[in-house]
């Protein structure tokens, strides 16, 4: 009841009697929702709905698509379905559902997905969330709750507890992407790009800024990024155009990526970034050159971590009139202002699960918080060669930067990493001349 606003029109999905969250049993469930909204007051004789007397007075209008009796079920769907009430607002409040609510009705006015259990199906986990995002008239926002069960800290395998928590977290990084506006990013200096707004300030041609700019007709970002390599291939381009929240998706959903990224701090996020992502983009393209590899690899970062950067910066805009549709485009504009220029080591030095440690720093006890974290840490393995051989490609690129090779005995976690990969390497190549 602390995240359930029964001012807010609310699909509540309840979890599947299997799940860890349920109690098995699916009406007592939906009745106790009830009895916490209120004073039930009966059934609609028309349409079905329970009538919710709430303490104010209010009375709430709730249909229960979790009954399983035929006739009384039928004629709740009808009256979700009924067209004469689309455009009503006042129609239906909350609706509580086992399922997504495929029953084929569509309600605008849903403002809040509250959804109880993890959802193994991304698809299912979209369409949760596009039951939220119709448009209707006056509905500035929505969102969207994922509620899961805690893991017990006194189990003895608690990061297989995690399992559900890091796919929740996954689920949330992959609808900020499919949600979020696209992004076109450029070498710097390129020049504007007709149709972008790049602020009150325009485009500076002074080399000195970060410009970002925002075509409100097509909803694209224009970002210029020093130091990225643009794709040279026409495959390259279209998949940094049409196909980045495929490697994102792979990305987040590799649990490795993701145990390492929240939990382990001594996980330089270049480990995430260069090397995971890396290995991702020339799994699935092999057939492109080591340059293009390289282009997707760092757009595909770029679109990930400017995501999440947005929105922690539109998180923390206090202006009201910025708190609707602008709050992600001021978000990255802030951003953007907030750095002297945005480069792509800089970008590949953000840790894309910054803010979802935050969130689970805050709900999980230090007890167990810390109990995860000397799990994580203690399955950190060996370098494998392949990754050896990439450390060490980007150790060369390091030295050929600064002069030097990395310090295995750095302050900087990405510095050590990187020498560590060369060592490891050179006692290969040593017990291995002909490999």
């Amino acid at each position: 009841m602390k995240v359930l606003d029964p001012d807010l029109k609310t699909i509540v999905h309840i979890p599947n009697v299997n799940a860890r969250e349920s109690t098995s049993d699916k009406i007592k469930e939906a009745n106790e929702i009830m009895s916490a909204l209120g004073d039930w007051q009966g059934e609609d004789p028309a349409t079905g709905f329970h009538l919710i007397r709430r303490p104010d007075g209010r009375v709430l209008k709730v249909a229960d698509l979790v009954d399983d009796d035929g006739p009384r079920r039928d004629k709740v769907i009808g009256a979700l379905k009924n067209p004469a009430h689309r455009n009503d607002r006042d129609h239906v409040d909350i609706i509580i559902a086992l399922g997504m609510a495929k029953e084929g009705f569509d309600w605008i006015w849903c403002e809040h997905a509250l959804t109880v259990g993890y959802r193994s199906s991304l698809t299912e986990i979209i369409q949760i969330i596009g039951r939220a995002t119709r448009d209707a008239p006056g509905k500035a926002s929505a969102r969207f709750t994922n509620l899961i069960a805690e893991p017990d800290a006194s189990q003895e395998l608690v990061v297989d507890a995690l399992n559900d928590t890091l796919k929740a977290i996954a689920a949330s990084l992959l609808m900020e992407q499919v949600l979020a506006p696209r992004f076109d990013f450029t070498p710097k200096d390129l020049g504007p790009k007709p149709g972008f707004d790049y602020g009150p300030a325009g485009y500076q041609e002074d080399g000195k800024h970060a410009n970002v700019g925002f075509n409100e007709k097509t909803g694209q970002f224009h970002m210029e990024i020093k130091g990225l390599v643009t794709p040279s291939s026409p495959e390259a381009k279209r998949i940094c155009q049409e196909d980045l929240n495929e490697i994102i998706t792979a990305f987040v959903q590799d649990k490795t990526v993701v145990e390492r990224g929240i939990f382990d701090d001594e996980t330089a996020p270049q480990e995430l970034t260069q090397l995971r992502m890396g290995k991702i983009v020339r799994d699935r393209f092999p057939e492109l050159t080591d340059e293009d590899q390289e282009a997707v690899r760092q757009h595909a970062v770029a679109a990930l971590n400017m995501t999440q950067k947005a929105k922690a910066m539109a998180a923390g805009v206090d202006d009201p009139e910025l708190k609707g549709s602008t709050a992600f485009v001021d978000g990255v504009r802030k951003f953007a202002l907030s750095v002297r220029e945005l480069d792509i080591d800089l970008i590949d030095g953000i840790n894309p699960f910054e803010a979802a440690y935050s969130v689970l720093a805050k709900s999980m006890n230090e007890q167990m918080l810390k109990q995860v974290e000397a799990a994580i840490a203690g399955k950190r393995a060996g370098i494998p060669i392949e990754e050896a051989r990439d450390l060490a490609k980007r150790a060369r690129k390091f030295r050929d930067e600064r002069g030097r090779l990395p310090d295995i005995k750095s302050q900087d976690a990405w510095e050590r990493r990187m020498a560590e990969g060369v060592e490891v390497l050179r006692r290969h190549v040593a017990l291995n001349p002909n490999a």
